[in-house]
């Protein structure tokens, strides 16, 4: 039985010359990738200015952290807010039909393909682009964000709608159809209870990310918190840029610990 067991170990494929082939190809492209590194851009002034956006973060301007004005930081937050709030449940309730429609379990193949092929298109196109498109439209302003975080929101909220609507257990709804239940019993009590717990944890974890994608919408005019930012960078008032900063990094924290206990609350039950 050694015996055996030691021909088939001395027998065993030797992987090393192939591991060690593509250990050399990898590091073969890593060199060759770093050639193209350019640092020319470095300079001491650029260390001087990130210096400075540290010390502003740590020394935020208070009088601009607490104001209650328009332009000050909590209005702008609560702005931000409003934006990927809205946008999400406007996301979310477009998202319904959208995902039932693409469902293959529920409709037709062809139905289906359309569905999706719409979503994937949506979803093709990044925030920044769909905030260019909609500032052009309606104007610099909130509004454009909510447009922006709805038709972003619609992509991945509906794909994840899909995803939970596949994974129905038709078991319960051939119980009910076995009891005689008629269509809108088998959606209130076999349908939605499984449904609705996943897509409130979907809803809440998309508006996270709307959160952080309208501050950065507010760069292209899209309100939010995110023009005041870039204004105070370029003007070089860090001061006011880390009093920005603070109080998003505050709202940003709040959030997630919000969404988290949510999240797990709608997982566990």
């Amino acid at each position: 039985m050694n015996k055996r067991i030691q021909q088939a170990y001395d027998s065993r494929p030797r992987k090393w010359v192939f591991e060690l082939v593509i250990a050399l190809i990898v590091l073969a492209l890593i060199v060759w990738s770093a050639t193209a590194v350019e640092t020319s851009g470095t300079t001491q002034s650029g260390a001087v200015i990130a210096m400075n956006i540290l010390a502003g973060i740590f020394q935020p301007d208070t009088s601009l952290l607490f104001n209650l004005t328009t332009q000050g930081v909590p209005y702008l937050l609560l702005e931000t807010i409003c934006i990927a709030f809205l946008g999400t449940v406007v996301g979310a309730i477009i998202s319904i039909p959208l995902a039932f429609l693409s469902a293959s379990n529920l409709t037709p193949k062809p139905v289906a393909f359309v569905g999706r092929i719409l979503i994937m298109a949506v979803r093709t196109v990044p925030a920044m682009v769909y905030g260019l498109m909609f500032v052009r439209v309606t104007g610099p302003g909130a509004f454009a964000g909510l447009l922006t975080m709805s038709l972003c929101s619609v992509g991945m909220v509906s794909k994840m709608y899909i995803e939970a609507i596949e994974d129905l257990d038709t078991h319960v709804l051939e119980s009910l159809d076995a009891a005689g239940c008629t269509t809108w019993q088998k959606i209130r009590y076999g349908v939605l209870p499984q449904l609705m717990p996943n897509f409130a944890s979907t809803a809440i974890y998309r508006f996270d990310i709307n959160l952080r994608d309208a501050t950065v919408l507010g760069l292209v005019g899209a309100g939010g918190i995110g023009a005041p930012l870039i204004f105070a960078m370029n003007s070089y008032r860090w001061n006011e840029a880390g009093a920005i900063l603070a109080g998003l990094i505050v709202l940003v924290l709040i959030v997630e610990w919000i969404s988290t206990k949510i999240r797990v609350k709608l997982a566990r039950g």
